[in-house]
């Protein structure tokens, strides 16, 4: 038997995107008539040019050994989950082969395979019977599936009255308690709380000890860097690198990130401003680094900002605004928190240079879009530039228990705790004629 449980060999599919010739803008044929039905295939159907073809993927070959647990990452729209639909038989290649060994179970979206109007239990048994399971299979699984569900009370309820929650969890515990050789997962942690992730994390974990083959697709690079000892990432259609989990993830973490941490104006006439103030430069970098190194939860940064005083006697300074990307205040911060001569020292005019320091450990994982206010005489903003800077701040689980996903809030202080026993419960008495503890002189 061979020890290859995928095979994958220049697999490529091509989409045909834009309207048909002959329609405009909002679907409509421009042609009033046609002289016959071959008219109208002629005008739907006309070849498409080449800027209308999307390949999902293109020439993507690779394997995958029995037993191993394998992390599929890349950016939105880089033929992820294109990849698992082909290897889970949903969607033909267009060109390519790939090579499955052993039955595979996949959890592709929200309840796939799952019939609407049937309940959870007649679901689970269909799902057992799409894998060419035996009845009796599937019921040495099934208590376990729905104590791993937590769906007892609405076992019996059609599933399209189900939640979202209550969906992923049935599913993915169909998925990993079924005996399938070959587990596909294409982000399984989008939806669910912080308790089931852990379990369906730890599930995961069990699994790859089973010796089962497990694809696992997610952008949560902390639960692929804990759980996949090689990681694939998909680059545009195409493998941008394989290898060890940890090395493939650096990598695409310098590239996939949004942050634009460095924005400067060098024409003081043309720059953002006034007639009192220009800005001249505003960088984001770690501490002892450059504004091109990966920004983290756990990074030190540092925030200068740079403006032009254009009145000499002015008592100007700088001040930050951090917004999430949906536009909530994280909080607020200036020079004069901390220094008594910011905004009260007359200015003389020229170049002027004010950097903030942010502690690690403050900002969640999140894009936050970075006002800048120029104050006055302490408190009068006289200019603000808005979205001086995009940081975009991730979470890569270096520190020690990290947890799998973003936890709630603008901001993720890390925070000194202490835990001590208070009180311990008296010790059990003794029996009688029971030898008491040795002791030592």
């Amino acid at each position: 038997m061979t020890n290859e449980a995928v095979h994958v060999e220049k697999l490529s599919k091509r989409y045909r995107i834009g309207k048909a010739q002959g329609s405009t803008s909002d679907g409509r044929r421009n042609r009033p008539w046609a002289t016959s039905p071959l008219d109208y295939l002629t005008t739907t159907f006309r070849p498409a040019s080449e800027s209308e073809i999307l390949w999902a993927l293109k020439d993507v070959s690779f394997d995958v050994g029995r037993g191993e647990v394998i992390g599929i990452i890349g950016r939105n729209g880089a033929g992820k989950s294109t990849l698992l639909k082909i290897l889970s038989r949903i969607t033909e290649p267009t060109s390519g082969k790939a090579v499955l060994h052993g039955r595979v179970g996949s959890l592709l979206e929200i309840g796939t395979g799952f019939h609407p109007e049937l309940t959870g239990r007649e679901n689970v048994y269909l799902s057992g019977a799409i894998l060419g399971m035996h009845r009796s299979e599937v019921e040495r699984k099934f208590d376990e599936i729905v104590a791993f569900a937590e769906i007892d009370r609405f076992l019996d309820t059609p599933v399209k009255r189900y939640s979202s929650g209550m969906y992923v969890r049935l599913a993915f515990a169909v998925a990993a308690h079924l005996e399938t050789e070959i587990l596909l997962m294409d982000e399984v942690l989008a939806v669910g709380d912080a308790a089931f992730q852990r379990k369906c994390l730890g599930k995961m974990g069990d699994v790859a000890t089973q010796g089962r083959t497990v694809l696992f697709v997610s952008h949560n690079m902390v639960a692929v860097q804990n759980l996949c000892p090689r990681s694939i990432w998909i680059r545009d259609g195409q493998v941008g690198e394989t290898g060890p989990t940890k090395g493939v993830v650096s990598k695409y973490l310098a590239t996939a990130t949004r942050s634009a941490m460095d924005r400067s104006w060098p024409d003081r006439e043309t720059a953002p401003g006034n007639d009192r103030v220009r800005i001249h430069r505003v960088v984001a970098r770690p501490e002892n680094g450059s504004p091109s190194d990966l920004l983290t939860m756990e990074t030190q940064l540092a925030i200068e900002v740079e403006f032009w005083n254009l009145n000499p006697g002015e008592r100007l300074h700088a001040g930050l605004r951090f917004n999430t990307e949906d536009q909530i205040v994280a909080f607020s911060t200036a020079a004069n928190d901390r220094d008594p001569a910011a905004g009260t020292v007359p200015l003389p005019s020229g170049l002027v240079r004010s950097i903030c320091h942010v502690p690690a450990g403050l900002l969640n994982e999140d894009m936050y879009r970075l006002s800048l206010l120029i104050f006055r005489n302490s408190n009068r903003v006289i200019f603000r530039l808005d979205d001086a800077l995009l940081l975009d701040v991730l979470d890569i689980g270096t520190r020690p228990g990290a947890r799998y996903g973003r936890e709630p809030g603008v901001v993720r202080p890390f925070l000194n705790w202490t835990t001590s026993v208070v009180e311990e419960p008296p010790s059990e008495p003794r029996l009688s004629g029971e030898p008491s503890s040795p002791t030592t002189s």
